[in-house]
């Protein structure tokens, strides 16, 4: 890693790989958005049209088919908007936060959805409410009951760690690096993303599999990777909005460290936690023949929503910035010796 955290190098020994719809999903997506009628500002549009969600999704899930892989990119579009709207210092409320999570929630549970919304402050209407309708009904009528639930709660997490980060803001109350690592698990939705990994492969991992303390912590480790490097890459916009919601943030005020020192404290915890990855992926046992092919799909999982947010946050123009740390992760595997002499 590059000593100079104007641009730092980190290493990610996990391959890029990208699904051949993705484009094509792309321009479903545009599409599918624009039915929904968005109250959105000129400058919102265009943050939404630059954030490549669907090559995102791609990223993640590369062996999804083409129509599955729509599903997932129009999920992945309800969430950053609910990210976006939730980030805006002139957002929502934390008691508007709680009642759209409890809205969501009782859509999303069994049996939701199909009533008309309750009255008052609980109410979860207009076009986010009918925009997840529509992707929650493909997996609703495919996937079992389990997975539905499995798939709720990781949202239910999600949302609660929203509330909080809003509540912290609304306080002026900025966390510390161990409260900080801990509400990020659940603002990142990587556990929400990680139930899709069986969505699109049609193997779910069953419960006792899926929450043995060895595959949790390949799970927690990857959601921690991929969030510090969304934070790194959009340190700057968190600087302005976030309150210190943001590794790097959360660091140089509990340190007393300027931002750049701890840009560089931020990377070298991030690639000490990726070499540990690596190694708790090779310490998951065996579960059996039945079992084992499902968790490889999960945990290749897992590592593709590591190295998909990698490469998706470097293109996506949800991030460019001129004035926050480069960051530079090669490909891999990285070339040879001598293809590289060669100049292949």
């Amino acid at each position: 890693m590059s000593g100079n955290p104007s641009m730092l190098r980190l290493d990610c020994p996990i391959p890029s790989r990208i699904s051949p719809h993705a484009d094509a999903v792309g321009d479903w997506l545009v599409d599918w958005i624009s039915g929904f009628d968005l109250p959105m500002d000129a400058k919102a549009r265009r943050r939404l049209a630059q954030g490549g969600f669907a090559r995102y999704a791609g990223r993640l899930y590369p062996d999804a088919s083409a129509a599955d892989l729509r599903a997932i990119a129009a999920i992945f579009t309800w969430f950053f908007l609910v990210d976006d709207a939730c980030d805006d210092p002139t957002g929502p409320r934390p008691r508007q936060v709680r009642a759209l999570r409890d809205g969501v929630l009782r859509l999303l549970r069994p049996g939701g959805g199909r009533a008309g919304p309750p009255d008052g402050e609980t109410a979860f209407t207009g076009p986010l409410r009918r925009m997840l309708l529509d992707v929650w009904r493909k997996p609703r009528r495919r996937m079992p009951a389990a997975w539905q639930a499995r798939f709720a709660d990781a949202v239910a997490h999600h949302l609660d760690g929203v509330l909080i980060e809003v509540s912290n803001r609304a306080a002026g109350r900025q966390p510390t690096v161990s409260e900080y690592v801990t509400l990020r698990r659940a603002t990142s939705a990587a556990y929400v993303s990680y139930t899709l990994i069986e969505f699109a492969s049609g193997l779910p991992v069953p419960d006792p599999v899926y929450h043995h303390p060895a595959v949790q912590a390949v799970a927690a480790t990857g959601n921690d990777l991929l969030s510090w490097f969304n934070d790194l890459i959009s340190l700057r916009r968190d600087a302005a909005s976030a309150c210190g919601h943001n590794l790097v943030l959360a660091i140089a005020h509990e340190r007393g460290l300027p931002v750049e020192e701890a840009i560089q404290v931020a990377a070298d915890r991030w690639q000490r936690t990726m070499h540990r990855f690596v190694e708790l992926r090779a310490e998951v046992p065996s579960f059996g023949a039945a079992i084992d092919e499902p968790l490889r799909h999960h945990l290749d999982g897992v590592a593709n929503s590591v190295r998909g947010t990698i490469d998706w946050s470097l293109e996506s123009g949800r991030y460019r910035t001129d004035d926050g740390p480069k960051l530079a992760v090669p490909p891999y595997p990285l070339p040879t010796a001598a293809a590289s002499a060669s100049g292949a």
